[in-house]
């Protein structure tokens, strides 16, 4: 089954160098973007995180400290990895808890004004998990019946990720052939950062989900102690939940 298509999608995976989405950065990149007609375009990079690869993290992927020394950094890819994924949907395995965040916060530390506003993403895990509980290679082998060779290679994982959600679509006739529909299916709660420090409540109003305001609007929490805003502006939050926070407190003072 093809994918029904009403824009570009692009399935990516990341090998990092740790799973602290605020703290930790890429190491490599695989980015595999379809097209309406079904087209493909694939690309993938080694990245310089300027940090060190804990053993732990390497052991995991295979990347070395050595292996990336003289590749370039995120932010000189930076430009080129916006440029292709720009006009489009998002994909991955359990991207939208981690991939997409993690994505998020390196584009916006080399100063591109990345957000998720016009473009809806489809977290294929989720779909795997609400259906049949089980890992990406288990997914592989479950859905495509072939072994996934060279499990936490990016490019790997990515391509067996396109392959796994075509096969799903295939196998349940009550997904919809559609990003939109996919996109609502997969996601699992309604947060207005990646790292869902700040939500939605029922009656669609934006609340923080941690810390001694918890469930509290954040209109009230910014009208009634306006420091809480420093603070986590100048604490160790990922910077998008910044960015949103920010957006917020700029749309409450335009409509005083």
């Amino acid at each position: 089954m093809e994918l029904k298509l009403n824009r570009p999608i692009c399935f990516f995976d990341l090998e990092t160098t740790g799973i602290d989405v605020a703290k930790d950065r890429i190491v490599e990149i695989a980015i595999l973007k379809v097209f309406p007609n079904g087209n493909k375009e694939s690309k993938t990079w080694l990245v310089n995180p300027t940090i060190p690869i804990p053993p732990q993290s390497t052991a995991v992927h295979g990347i070395t400290n050595e292996k990336v020394a003289n590749e370039p950094t995120f932010t000189q890819l930076s430009s080129q990895i916006y440029s292709m994924i720009k006009d489009s949907d998002l994909a991955g395995f359990n991207s939208d808890r981690f991939d997409i965040p993690l994505l998020a916060e390196e584009l916006l530390r080399a100063d591109v004004d990345f957000d998720m506003k016009n473009r809806v993403s489809v977290d294929v895990q989720t779909i795997f998990h609400k259906k049949e509980e089980r890992t990406l290679s288990a997914a592989y082998k479950f859905y495509c019946n072939q072994t996934l060779e060279n499990a936490h290679s990016a490019e790997a994982d990515t391509n067996a990720t396109f392959e796994i959600l075509k096969a799903q679509l295939e196998r349940y006739d009550d997904l919809d052939n559609d990003m939109k529909s996919l996109s609502e299916f997969t996601t699992r709660k309604k947060s207005v950062d990646f790292a869902g420090f700040i939500a939605l409540n029922d009656k669609g109003q934006e609340i923080f989900t941690f810390g001694k305001h918890k469930g509290a609007l954040v209109d009230d929490v910014l009208e009634k102690e306006p420091g809480y805003f420093g603070w986590i502006q100048n604490a160790e939050f990922p910077l998008y939940t910044k960015k949103v926070l920010t957006a917020i407190k700029l749309r409450k003072l335009n409509t005083k």
